[in-house]
């Protein structure tokens, strides 16, 4: 039976700088991956994708994409290329196309037995580095069996897509609103189902807003605000890059709506949290703004002033008269894209170290359980755990932690007293 010291679970960002950090360490290990190499950017984003965050801030340290302007916003398949561009550099021992099965514990002995669809394969250690978007979540509002189309957004790849008629996205974040946006700019009539989000500024003052996350020591908050834990992000880099704001969006046709709650005899029913929950949005904007204009009055940094960030758009219609239903057929919809977010899925992994709703339990991707570890978790260690730096630094936290423990596995002394030491 193959042995190796760590196995790695998943084949994408996160696998790939964990593996880049064991080699670094000479841990020797392998990884594993069902598909193939970031196959999630390959296939579970939509056709016209860009990254969220620009080509200088949006990499590994070790190699910057080639041929492209360091303020521009990557395609899904140039960022796909870029892991298995990145992959090849470090050699990382990756295995296409080989699922994990199962990992349990080998009693008496330390380590694992994992099996997978290619055999079996025993491990001193398991890194879960699957990430955090396994599985789509579709919240159960409207049954299957109604006439209508739904696809989560993992599954949407283009407006010509859907059927003919209007679409009714629900979630604000960034695939939500990008997604709206793209296809009312296809000539669609959509509708946008808004739930808290933050909303910052795109760039201020001639700065990207991961410069001023950076520079204000955001990126590195430990844990959400409480009461922030399922506040979305809504940002964007499409067209290059500009400021989600949804009363922009409104007077470019798209209706907005409270967050969906309910459905009965082919209405759609919405919360009363429209004006609240675009009003907490803008607040969250302002904020980043009056932080950035109190840096730059401390350091003295000779950034140009920008009162125009400061304007807003009119209030449209829909958002001074909120719609607290719509009735799909009498509208025109055809088609639901649940923008609702994911679910993670270890039970391929049989150990105590989950709570009673599933999620590992850790400390900076140290489990509870001796010789387990996680990666690519969101808030895994800071905020920016989930971008590609963020769990390239929590991967060398773990890497570090490894190291440390074959250290103490290969001492073979005895503990002996030394009579001159302790005189």
């Amino acid at each position: 039976m193959e042995k190796t010291d760590t196995l790695i679970v998943g084949g994408g960002q996160a696998g790939i700088a964990m593996s880049e950090h064991l080699s670094r360490a000479d841990v020797p290990h392998i990884v594993l991956e069902k598909n193939r190499t970031a196959e999630a950017w390959r296939t579970g984003r939509w056709d016209r994708l860009v990254a969220n965050g620009p080509a200088w801030h949006d990499r590994f340290p070790g190699l910057e994409f080639e041929n492209c302007h360091p303020d521009e916003f990557v395609s899904k398949d140039r960022m796909a290329q870029y892991l298995v561009d990145y992959a090849a550099m470090i050699n990382a021992p990756i295995r296409e196309g080989v699922e994990v099965l199962s990992a349990e514990p080998l009693p008496g002995e330390g380590g694992f037995l994992v099996k997978t669809s290619k055999g079996e394969i025993t491990a001193r250690r398991i890194v879960a580095a699957t990430g955090a978007f396994q599985h789509p979540i579709i919240p159960p509002i409207v049954p299957q069996t109604a006439d209508i189309e739904q696809l989560h957004s993992f599954h949407y790849k283009t407006p010509e897509q859907l059927p003919e008629g209007a679409v009714m996205v629900v979630g604000a974040g960034s695939s939500g609103a990008q997604i709206a946006d793209e296809l009312n700019r296809a000539g669609r009539k959509v509708f946008l189902s808004v739930g808290p989000h933050d909303r910052p500024p795109r760039r201020y003052r001639g700065r990207d807003n991961v410069w001023w996350l950076g520079v204000l020591g955001l990126w590195d908050m430990a844990a959400p605000a409480p009461g922030t834990e399922h506040v979305t992000i809504s940002v964007s880099g499409a067209r290059g890059g500009q400021t989600m704001d949804f009363r922009r969006l409104a007077g470019e046709g798209v209706t907005l709506t409270g967050l969906t709650s309910g459905f009965k005899d082919g209405v759609l029913h919405f919360a009363d949290d429209l004006k609240g929950n675009i009003a907490a949005g803008d607040a969250n904007y302002l904020d980043v703004l009056d932080k950035a204009d109190a840096h730059v009055a401390r350091t003295g940094i000779d950034l140009p002033e920008e009162p125009e960030a400061r304007k807003t758009y009119p209030d449209p219609e829909c958002l001074t008269n909120p719609l607290r239903s719509i009735d799909l057929a009498a509208e025109g919809v055809t088609s639901i894209i649940w923008a609702t977010g994911f679910r993670q899925d270890f039970g391929w992994l049989k150990v105590e170290a989950f709570d009673e709703k599933g999620a590992p339990i850790h400390q900076r991707g140290l489990s509870v359980v001796p010789d387990v570890y996680f990666l690519g978790l969101p808030w895994q260690s800071r905020r920016g755990s989930s971008f590609l730096w963020g769990v390239w630094h929590d991967a060398k936290h773990i890497a570090d932690q490894i190291e440390i423990q074959r250290a103490y596995q290969r001492y073979d002394g005895e503990a002996v007293i030394v009579q001159s030491a302790a005189e």
